[in-house]
């Protein structure tokens, strides 16, 4: 038996707002997330100056929000993990260090993807 509850475009509507107090939170209470909004709007328009076509374009900015994206995750995990409690526990920081992981691996990317577009725009 499913959910019952708003649907249609009142549900679309409510999941918006829902969607921006999220990035609110986030802005407010994660410095990360500051930081790498900050990075993405500075890079952004380097990406349309270094790529030099609509694939390009797409992963130099693809990277850029795959960050934002997975800081997200990563901000969401934690919350939830430091909602159950201040108690130590290995499962705890096994979650944060992988939701930190995954940040890692998509600055990892937005390296790699741009560092590989970069040197075939100057060294090829």
């Amino acid at each position: 038996m499913g959910k019952t509850g708003v649907t249609g475009l009142r549900r679309v509507w409510n999941a918006l707002f829902f969607s921006l107090a999220g990035l609110r939170a986030a802005w407010r209470h994660e410095a990360a997330f500051r930081q790498e909004t900050t990075l993405c709007i500075l890079l952004i328009p380097v990406a349309f100056w270094l790529g030099s076509n609509a694939i390009e374009y797409s992963l130099l900015v693809g990277t850029l929000l795959l960050v934002l994206l997975t800081e997200l995750l990563n901000s969401a995990v934690e919350a939830v993990v430091d909602r159950i409690g201040d108690a130590p526990h290995t499962l705890s920081g096994q979650a944060k260090d992988m939701g930190s992981a995954a940040v890692l691996i998509s600055l990892l990317l937005v390296v790699f993807v741009w560092g590989s577009i970069a040197w075939q725009k100057f060294y090829s």
